[in-house]
């Protein structure tokens, strides 16, 4: 088992960042993907961005360029900086882990973008 707990989230103006960070505990040894997804009522839940294992990392379109996923293996734990956030990127935001098996999910935290 892995628990994930997310934090960073909160309300910002446009333009302005934001830093997610998502610490894992448990089985950790386990994972060989981390990511961060974000859900709204109308889009439901999308992938925003993934780092796998040897570092590989993917974005949303939407987020690339503004948005950055890293890994501290280290200290079991990811993050998401947020630049030049937009509106449209409010949402609640999951960190998510994966392993060949099972998949594993944090609470999330809710990020708002002033405009």
């Amino acid at each position: 088992q892995v628990q994930l707990v997310e934090s960073g989230g909160g309300l910002v103006q446009a333009g302005g960042s934001l830093r997610l960070s998502c610490a894992a505990s448990g089985d950790t040894t386990s994972i060989s993907a981390m990511g961060w997804y974000r859900q709204t009522p109308r889009k439901g839940r999308e992938l925003v961005a993934v780092i796998t294992n040897g570092g590989n990392t993917d974005y949303a379109d939407s987020v690339k360029g503004r948005f950055a996923i890293s890994r501290d293996n280290a200290k079991n734990v990811e993050y998401l900086q947020m630049n030049r956030l937009k509106p449209e990127d409010t949402a609640v935001y999951y960190c998510n882990a994966e392993s060949s098996l099972y998949e594993w999910w944090g609470q999330g935290t809710q990020v708002t973008v002033s405009s």
